[in-house]
């Protein structure tokens, strides 16, 4: 027995003293709000206060804290006026949240130390505390915020519920409080969609935001994507998909409000109108709230025309609008998949076998057994569960296991094989997915020719949190609560699996801690769905950060071969683009470029590594190489290379505006210190149009540090400003970690990579100035949460060009490439 003071509270918690304190905190005393996500004290989800000092409560046995003063979260939320807490709400941080509580933490031990840090103390506190969804500035601007005397808001209490609200449609109900409540259709995993839908109903409906509370949807036909004909949330579609759906809603249930009153008033219903959640009658001054019309309008058929607003009349559409889910998200309210608790819950990890496609050929489980807290010992399809009491005995349990594997077919997968399989494979010509003018003959014409290789490798995911999926089977039907990209897809999983019928299965979606595509997979899914029907009880699935990096759906490696055909004066005649790799590295090599002979072609060449959707799927490995080789092109041409992207886009209005907007907020063509370089890139994908350009430096070791980079982006009609900028911001060290630092290898058919320490992503005193320019538009949204990050490794590649004269034509760019450069 160990004796806690945990937010001023005296506890006794009954666990082994080497347990980490962070699962004792979770398990032990239902403290949620600290999150695991790496295991090993490398990425600072998981901060607590010992006596005021900050610690990793991942790494920090239990045992340590016996006699202390520890504070979570949770304790320092308790005080809606707190600084910090103020701060993160006014500069709007949180995106998915999970990391968001123990930069919370580090930011509150920060300012006990240094009341008002410099950038360096900062960089100094919380380079070390990992945010995927690359929030650092806004941690940045909140920590100096807090800092100061700024009058701040206090921490907003959430709008009342009632047991009594009126559906009106899938996606709205109205309580006799006059509480609007949304369902959410759609994944939020940071990109703000569930602020963003919320705005499409609320300004239809004519009702404040304040008035609005939200609930993730279940899985149905009525929430099918129609961009995607399935439900789920990925090809930044979600507020495009719903951008006549939901305001149609808003508005349907907006005309049966003001009919019920009309009816109450015996006065026309085009007498009346809505606003700020009520009906007026202007003419007599008559007034009735929605909580007071909801019964009766509920009961009315919805009108099969209505009238949606013109943009001019937009009240909350187009406004920078803060996250609704952000007070949840920083208190650590917010409920993610591995903060699911259920009665009669048993926590399993899996054992998978290291090599893709390999089995279990013997499995000695004595040892396993012997841990406490142990229960089962389970074979799935993917590897062999341990079953306990909680996740600490589980995981020592899977530690204690003795299993020999057999390697299996994949066993000499090698990544300078793999490499070298596709350069092999891209010698012959492909299949031709575009092919204009006679390429063939311009080359033969042509004065000159230009070629270049491109290449980009395996990439994980590393969401903060982990794969994790709770099921309850049963033989009337099922529930999973899960963080998950695909409501649609886990009913189908669990429908495969048991034999249930789609109306039988619940799936209650939870916040993801981060998604990037990851999570529109079913693996985690059917684990925890397998161990309920074997044990008959509860089961959630957790996975760890070095199952997650190892067993991932990677984004695929590709090789690109380009080349083109030259007049005499250096300007490109024909162009050539030769993909190879698996099928998921092959979409997105849009061109746009003015040329006239083009032919982009593809090969499919798959080694049989597991690949999915990765943020911004191929387009981040076809930016990479059409910009770079256009960089190329203008250098042969001896032309500055954003002049000469000009002069080839002018058939291409959109490329051009965001790219001139881009290159005048960097001051293009402007002197830079000794040793700086600027590169741009501009990509059309998901309907949205960005340009960047990078400011770099590289040191005499060849280290490139990224100091600025400027954003130019339309996406339509932003929807809500504030959440594009975040985006932007978000996609920028996105796509900085792939650039600079990340690769996945292969050896013996399985991945080298388990852990933030060996799989590093940016951090905090690694991020550079981003700005962010929404050009206005009144076209309709286009997508936001990917198309930020296609042009920032080109960008950035460009720029190293530039300060060096090295062409980077292979990611992740190492500094062993760069050292002799000056």
């Amino acid at each position: 027995m160990t004796v806690l003071v945990v937010n001023g509270v005296r506890q006794m918690v009954e666990a082994d003293p080497d347990m980490p304190l962070l699962w004792a905190l979770r398990d032990r005393l239902g403290l949620m709000g600290s999150k695991p996500s790496c295991g090993i004290g490398a990425c600072g989800a998981c901060i607590v206060h010992l006596d005021g000092a900050p610690v990793r409560g991942c790494v920090t046995p239990l045992a340590a804290a016996a006699g202390k003063e520890v504070t979570t979260i949770e304790g320092l939320a308790a005080d809606p006026h707190h600084p910090l807490l103020r701060a993160w709400l006014a500069e709007d941080v949180s995106q998915c949240g999970y990391c968001q509580p123990g930069q919370i933490m580090a930011a509150a031990a920060l300012l006990a130390a240094h009341p008002q840090p410099t950038d360096l103390d900062i960089d100094a506190a919380m380079a070390h505390v990992l945010c995927r969804c690359g929030t650092y500035q806004r941690i940045r601007r909140a920590i100096h915020r807090a800092a100061g005397s700024a009058d701040m808001p206090p921490v907003p209490a959430p709008p009342p519920i009632s047991a009594t609200a009126f559906q009106f449609d899938p996606w709205i109900r109205i309580d006799e409080h006059g509480t609007v409540t949304i369902l959410i259709d759609r994944a939020e995993m940071g990109q703000g969609v569930l602020t963003g839908l919320a705005m499409l109903v609320a300004e239809e409906l004519e009702v404040d935001l304040s008035a609005v509370r939200t609930e993730f949807a279940p899985a149905g036909p009525a929430y099918i994507n129609p961009l995607l004909g399935k439900q789920s949330t990925g090809g930044s579609t979600a507020v495009r998909a719903a951008w006549e759906p939901l305001r149609r809603a808003g508005a349907q249930a907006r005309e049966r409000l003001i009919t019920a009153a009309a009816r109450i008033w015996s006065v026309e219903a085009a007498s009346c109108r809505a606003a700020h959640g009520a009906v007026l009658h202007p003419s007599s001054g008559r007034r009735l709230d929605y909580g007071a019309l909801a019964a009766r309008a509920a009961a009315l058929p919805a009108p099969t025309q209505v009238v949606l607003k013109p943009p001019t009349a937009f009240r909350l559409i187009g406004q920078p609008t803060p996250m609704l889910d952000a007070p949840l998200k920083i208190t650590g309210r917010a409920v993610f998949g591995v903060d699911v608790q259920v009665p009669g819950m048993r926590v399993a990890v899996v054992l998978r076998c290291p090599s893709f496609g390999g089995r279990a050929v013997s499995v000695d489980v004595r040892a396993a057994e012997a841990v406490p807290g142990v229960q089962r010992i389970v074979p799935i399809a993917s590897g062999i569960a341990v079953i306990a009491d909680d996740f600490w005995a589980a995981k020592q349990g899977r530690e204690a296991l003795a299993v020999q594997w057999e390697a299996g077919p994949l066993a000499a997968l090698d990544s300078a094989a793999i490499r070298t399989a596709l350069a092999a494979a891209a010698r012959d010509p492909g299949t031709p997915v575009r092919d204009d003018g006679q390429l063939d003959a311009a080359f033969a014409q042509a004065g000159r020719r230009l070629e270049a290789v491109y290449e980009t490798p395996y990439l994980a995911h590393a969401a903060m949190e982990p794969m994790n999926c709770t099921a309850h089977v049963r033989a009337d039907g099922c529930d999973v609560w899960v963080p998950t990209q695909a409501q649609g897809g886990a009913q189908e999983t669990v429908a495969e699996l048991t034999g249930l019928s789609p109306a039988a299965i619940r799936v209650h979606s939870t916040f993801l801690g981060g998604g990037f595509g990851r999570r529109l997979q079913q693996d985690f899914v059917a684990e925890a769905v397998q161990l309920s029907r074997a044990v008959d009880a509860p089961m959630q699935v957790v996975w760890t950060r070095e199952d997650d990096l190892r067993h991932d759906h990677y984004r695929p490696a590709n090789h690109n071969y380009l080349a083109a055909a030259l007049d005499a004066h250096g300007r490109p005649l024909a162009w050539l683009h030769r993909v190879t790799g698996p099928a998921a590295s092959l979409d997105g090599a849009h061109f746009p470029y003015a040329i006239p002979h083009v032919r982009v072609e593809h090969t499919e060449a798959d080694p049989g590594v597991p690949t999915g959707a990765w943020r911004s799927v191929a387009h981040s490995q076809s930016a990479f190489a059409i910009e770079g080789f256009v960089d190329e092109l203008a250098t042969a041409a001896g032309a500055d290379p954003y002049a000469f992207r000009l002069d080839l886009l002018h058939h291409a209005p959109r490329h051009q505006r965001v790219l001139e907007l881009a290159a005048e907020r960097a001051g293009w063509g402007r002197a830079l210190p000794s040793g700086h370089g600027r590169g741009t890139a501009v990509h059309q994908s998901f309907g949205s149009w960005v340009a960047q350009v990078a400011e770099v430096s590289v040191a005499g070791d060849g280290r490139v540090r990224v100091h600025r980079i400027v954003c130019a982006v339309d996406c339509g009609l932003a929807v809500n400003p504030n959440a594009v900028a975040a985006q932007m911001e978000g996609a920028v060290a996105f796509g900085l970690s792939a650039a600079l630092k990340g690769e996945i290898t292969l050896t013996h058919g399985r991945v080298l990579q388990g852990n933030f320490d060996d799989y590093p992503i940016l951090r905090m005193d690694e991020m550079p100035l981003v700005e962010v320019h929404i050009l206005p538009s009144r076209e309709p949204p286009g997508g936001v949460g990917e198309p930020g990050v296609p042009p920032v490794a080109p960008a950035v590649a460009n720029a190293v060009f530039a300060a060096t004269g090295r062409r980077i034509r292979r990611l992740p760019i190492r500094a062993e490439t760069l050292r002799t450069t000056s």
